[in-house]
């Protein structure tokens, strides 16, 4: 079958080769975790069930997740991605956590078929998403987080080779808080809702004072920010001058700054001092 699950629609038979997203038919998984270091209200105390899928649909290259975009992880089936479900509920996770699961939506809703958590699902992607793959996750998807990378479509391009990242992560992001309605946090867990993540790049601050603009006049108060600064050079960064740096304390601050200026609500900000921290992934197999 031609593959046209993400915006990329590459129509490749992944059953024979793989796709952009650098994965074939079956599933893929690289880590299976209590995560406690998601969004407060996502990791909460018990931590979140997070499931982090090989390949990714935008591989950028400053991923800093960049050996699971590229493909490590472990084969499994849908009856066993089910399986990982129920064991991580049985764990007391506040929720499953789906990380870049986009290439994988249609197993994905498969194993929710045979088995349905009770608590919330988590979809956790970079917001480079079709309408269509969106509209199979509508009422299985309880909470969206998705990433905002892009305001200018030059960077789009250079950096994850998505010269419409813009036009499709905002359409995204439209039908995702149509879909969950207004967020809901009790006793400081969300619930429901949605909060959308826009990581500050180095010398592309211009980058995201749009992506700040836009989501002043397009996202719903109830909703949240995360405003990431822990970016530092990674994967293919290297390649790529203007990003082959840490980011400076200073830009984070004119981000920060920035939305305030907006009048932004619901902003999570980070101590500056993970700004300028070395995040090191730790990816294994323990758990699948």
């Amino acid at each position: 079958m031609r593959c046209d699950i993400c915006p990329r629609r590459c129509g490749v038979d992944r059953s024979q080769v793989v796709g952009f997203c650098g994965m074939g038919e079956g599933l893929r998984v690289a880590k299976v975790q209590k995560h406690f270091w998601e969004e407060p209200f996502i990791s909460g105390h018990q931590g979140s069930g997070t499931i982090f899928f090989s390949g990714c649909n935008l591989r950028c290259v400053f991923c800093q997740n960049y050996s699971v975009s590229r493909g490590f992880g472990k084969d499994i089936d849908v009856h066993r991605l089910a399986e990982i479900f129920a064991e991580l509920e049985g764990s007391g996770v506040h929720n499953i956590n789906l990380v870049t699961g986009t290439h994988f939506v249609r197993q994905i809703v498969e194993a929710f078929n045979i088995y349905r958590p009770k608590i919330p699902i988590v979809y956790n992607c970079g917001g480079y998403e079709s309408e269509d793959t969106l509209n199979m996750l509508d009422g299985l998807v309880d909470i969206y987080l998705p990433d905002f990378k892009y305001s200018d479509n030059n960077l789009a391009l250079r950096y994850s080779k998505a010269p419409d990242y813009f036009e499709v992560a905002s359409k995204a992001i439209d039908i995702m808080q149509r879909q969950v309605g207004r967020s809901l946090i009790e006793d400081g867990i969300m619930r429901k809702g949605m909060c959308v993540r826009h990581l500050v790049l180095p010398n592309s601050l211009p980058n995201t004072y749009g992506v700040l603009e836009w989501l002043k006049d397009n996202l719903d108060s109830s909703h949240y920010i995360s405003l990431m600064g822990q970016y530092y050079p990674c994967g293919d960064s290297g390649k790529y001058e203007e990003v082959s740096r840490k980011l400076k304390p200073i830009e984070y601050k004119l981000a920060i700054s920035k939305a305030e200026k907006l009048g932004l609500g619901n902003v999570l900000i980070q101590d500056l001092s993970s700004a300028d921290a070395e995040y090191t992934p730790d990816f294994d197999l323990q758990g699948v």
